[in-house]
């Protein structure tokens, strides 16, 4: 059995070297020729993993369904619209997912940081949160899903995101920079990660895979931090 990468831009060739230093198998497939593959293609699949685009992940999710595949990583964005739909489809097949818009690990507990600077940060008057992101040209999403988190880390699940102040830029090729801020009159306090390539966003969807295939899980969608959760409590603890 191996994983089948779907999707042959930046991030999935990403996976596939990553897999490789492992020495595992795992074929790249690109855009389908149709509306969606053919499930032919998943011959051998025990984990899709799918880098594609967001329109595609429902079709993906169903070809590799028809196919018996049941453990997905969807590392696309852009498919917020169809979440319950894609929910419905893996339930309706006893099949898990594991979904985040961004699996680098230094990501996840950077949002962990975040969590703990709003609520300081919200316990005392005067300071201002504000977020900036800077991701390649031609990235799509804006604010980009990693962005849209944090600011929910920010402001909490019920606020009104138009309160925080949010800077979004594309332009050259970064693969992903996220700041977080809180500014007063006197001072000013800065939270920041930067990618320096792409694998690692390989490393956190190789973890993940790992997740799936370590033990039974419940049908449906898991987020990232399920993963990161028992990665944190395991005694080997993360590797990056």
């Amino acid at each position: 059995m191996h994983s089948t990468i779907l999707g042959d831009g930046h991030l999935g060739w990403a996976v596939a070297a990553a897999a490789g230093t492992r020495g595992e198998r795992t074929p790249i497939l690109g855009r389908p020729t149709f509306a969606r593959h053919d499930p032919v293609a998943f011959g051998g699949t025990d984990v899709v993993i799918d880098c594609s685009r967001g329109e595609a992940v429902l079709a993906n999710l169903g070809a590799a369904i028809d196919a018996g595949v049941r453990r997905f990583v969807i590392a696309s964005t852009g498919w917020a619209d169809a979440r319950d739909e894609v929910a419905t489809t893996l339930q309706d097949a006893g099949a898990i997912a594991v979904v985040s818009a961004n699996f680098s690990l230094g990501v996840a507990i950077f949002g962990r940081l975040v969590d703990t600077a709003a609520a300081l940060f919200g316990a005392v008057e005067g300071f201002d949160p504000y977020l900036v992101e800077w991701h390649r040209r031609g990235k799509v999403d804006r604010p980009s899903g990693t962005a849209l988190d944090l600011a929910r880390r920010l402001t909490g699940p019920a606020a009104d995101p138009s309160e925080l102040e949010v800077v979004s830029i594309r332009a050259g090729s970064s693969p992903g920079m996220h700041l977080v801020g809180f500014d007063a009159v006197g001072e000013t306090v800065e939270l920041r990660i930067t990618a320096r390539d792409r694998s690692a966003y390989a490393s956190g969807i190789l973890a993940a895979t790992d997740w799936l295939r370590r033990a039974p899980r419940a049908p449906g969608i898991h987020t990232f931090e399920a993963v990161v959760d028992e990665l944190l409590a395991s005694p080997a603890g993360i590797a990056a």
